[in-house]
């Protein structure tokens, strides 16, 4: 399942680097959690919990539908 995390969040990723910032994997648990880190301008953005649920979860969801949630530390 990591694997196709991975891969979904570099399909992500020129996106948000497009705006100076990115998203590191820290972690995907067996249950389904998806542990990740915001850097750069997403990090500290005030839209970054947005960002994270409404591109990035739902991104993931639809391509590995064993995720149940995505947290950013």
């Amino acid at each position: 399942m990591k694997e196709k995390v991975m891969a979904v969040l570099d399909k992500i990723r020129p996106a948000l680097q497009a705006d100076g910032g990115d998203v590191d994997l820290l972690e995907v648990t067996t249950d389904g959690i998806v542990k990740v880190r915001l850097k750069g301008t997403c990090g500290g953005c005030p839209m970054s919990q947005l960002t994270l649920k409404m591109s990035i979860e739902r991104m993931i969801k639809q391509e590995v539908p064993e995720v149940k949630e995505i947290i950013s530390e």
